[in-house]
């Protein structure tokens, strides 16, 4: 028995002891393969799960090193069953391969011809190959690429599609590192998506995603198809694009509910993709209209389901998803897997934090009591609008005051899901509101007055939660969110890490009402504060009187 930091368990997790000695040599050696799924400030705990496994041998891991880093590292005899069903499903992937054969095109092949003869009977599966050109050889319709390794994840067998990509329109670009640096998890993000040739980043907010995806624009030299969340993101992404590269504000255009530019480099948004026009999606034929190098997804734990099946018919495209968190509320995670790609980077946030790369944040709830008129009106709620009741309640406006009034000067966020309580909380401190009928130029003028500092509070929707940049936020109240979202959490909270100027630390507050649903919902999305490290603490509204 050695005396490691890692207690490994039969049902797949795996405790990590934090202030052990070897506790971060033996965090490097599993992050490839385990998920994080809790990590407050003694013991981290990890789920080591098929997916993940898979990722790690997409990304050159064998099964030999993953069991050598659980059993190296382990306080105690590592149950032998896990080691074995390590082993097992790692082999799985890779049996079944897709690639180009110089006679008859796209095909998938099998080291394992049973393996080959069980998916082949699969009736989602049969469908989608063509004629058998050998006993461990099947043709594939290459417009079936994607559907087919998304079929194949959901039955056990994923494949390993090595079939290639095409380089598409070429069209030259470079960094200008003129005054600034890729840094170096920056770097390392690039090289290794460019390894692969597709797949996923993981990056907390505010480590500069978007640069990343502009150095593997730069490995790329081809025509770009870039997807954000909203026309504010975009508009982000093209100052940035033209800050830091050869490329000029002609060279990239803007696809959205406003304009329709198609230049080398188009930025678009999914809402705008994703519009029907007498049921179908009209604007599909923006995928086909220029033969592109790299499709880059911003936020891509929010992909909309009609982009990935539009992703789908884009398997010979070179695919980079970035975001903070792969978390999905939908639990489509295979299908970021399978479709856009393996995880190719992942750096935990408190590691570029302790680089000085995010700033330090403190996380706070704050418990209020109904009033008795309150309570009577939640209990006799239907219980579809008990959470909204709760969120809403009239006790919150006092404390965020407060809250509002003890950090004076502070550039603040409070942020919100009901738009009355939204304008309220706005009439109240004289702060402007921004939500989605806020005409796009309104915010970018309210965004940059806040920027500037002309503007310390802003009151917004749920318009803020994805890609604003908003470098000198400091605090944040969330006064109701989308139920029990981590991924919003995780939104939310990194719009305060972008590095502060005079180095201060950032402010999290979620304003709950105790004794009702908002408490639990909390609860749920707190998971992932303590997932990524972040120590929370919980007070009673009066400290705030």
């Amino acid at each position: 028995m050695t005396h490691g930091p890692l207690i490994v368990q039969s049902d797949k997790t795996v405790l990590l002891e934090v202030d052990h000695e070897q506790a971060e040599e033996a965090r490097i050696a599993i992050a490839p393969f385990a998920e994080l799924e809790r990590a407050p400030e003694h013991v981290h705990t990890y789920r080591v799960t098929p997916l993940a496994l898979w990722n790690a041998r997409a990304a050159g891991h064998d099964a030999e090193q993953v069991v050598d880093a659980l059993t190296s590292h382990s306080r105690f005899p590592v149950p032998q069953p896990l080691l074995i069903d390590v082993v097992d499903t790692m082999s799985r992937f890779g049996r079944l391969q897709i690639h180009n054969h110089p006679a008859h095109g796209l095909v998938m092949s099998t080291t394992d011809r049973a393996v080959l003869e069980e998916v082949l009977r699969s009736k989602k599966i049969a469908p989608m190959l063509g004629a058998r050109i050998d006993d461990d050889t099947v043709g594939v319709h290459p417009s079936e690429r994607g559907r087919l390794k998304q079929a194949l994840l959901k039955v056990g067998w994923p494949a390993e599609d090595l079939a290639g990509y095409v380089d598409g329109e070429a069209h030259p670009m470079s960094l200008h590192e003129d005054g600034w640096a890729l840094r170096e998890y920056q770097r390392q993000a690039a090289d290794a998506f460019w390894a692969g040739g597709s797949g996923v980043v993981v990056l907390p907010c505010g480590a500069g995603k978007t640069l990343v995806g502009a150095a593997a624009m730069a490995r790329a030299q081809a025509t770009t198809l870039i997807l954000v969340t909203n026309t504010v993101a975009g508009r982000q992404w093209k100052r940035e694009l033209v800050a830091r590269t050869s490329l000029t504000e002609d060279e990239i255009g803007e696809y959205s509910g406003e304009k329709k530019e198609i230049r080398p480099v188009t930025i678009a948004t999914y809402q705008v993709i994703t519009r029907k026009s007498k049921g179908e999606y009209k604007h599909l034929e923006l995928f086909d209209s220029r033969d592109w190098g790299l499709v880059v997804y911003d936020e891509v734990h929010l992909l909309p389901a009609p982009v990935f099946r539009m992703t789908a018919d884009l398997q010979s495209r070179r695919r980079l998803g970035l975001t903070a968190t792969l978390v999905r509320e939908d639990g489509r995670e295979g299908d970021v897997f399978s479709l856009i790609g393996p995880k190719r980077y992942d750096v935990p946030w408190r590691d570029i934090e302790a680089q000085g790369w995010i700033a330090p944040a403190e996380c706070v709830e704050v418990r209020v009591t109904l009033t008795d008129n309150e309570r009577i009106t939640y209990a006799t709620a239907e219980a579809e609008e008990r959470y909204r009741i709760a969120a809403t309640a009239g006790t919150k406006t006092p404390v965020i005051k407060s809250i509002v009034e003890k950090h004076a000067g502070e550039p603040t966020l409070i942020i919100g899901a009901y738009l009355e309580q939204l304008d309220e909380l706005g009439a109240e401190l004289d702060a402007p509101v921004i939500q989605g009928s806020t005409r796009n130029k309104e915010r970018e003028a309210l965004f940059d007055a806040f920027r500037r500092g002309e503007v310390s509070t802003l009151v917004v929707s749920k318009v803020a939660n994805f890609s604003i940049d908003l470098p000198e936020a400091s605090v944040a109240i969330q006064v109701s969110g989308t139920f029990g979202s981590r991924q919003e959490e995780a939104q939310r909270l990194g719009r305060l890490l972008r590095p502060k100027g005079d180095g201060r630390q950032a402010h999290f507050y979620s304003v709950v009402s105790r004794d009702t649903v908002d408490t639990e919902y909390a609860a749920h999305r707190q998971r992932f504060l303590a997932e990524q490290g972040y120590a929370y603490r919980i007070v009673d509204a009066d400290a705030f009187r």
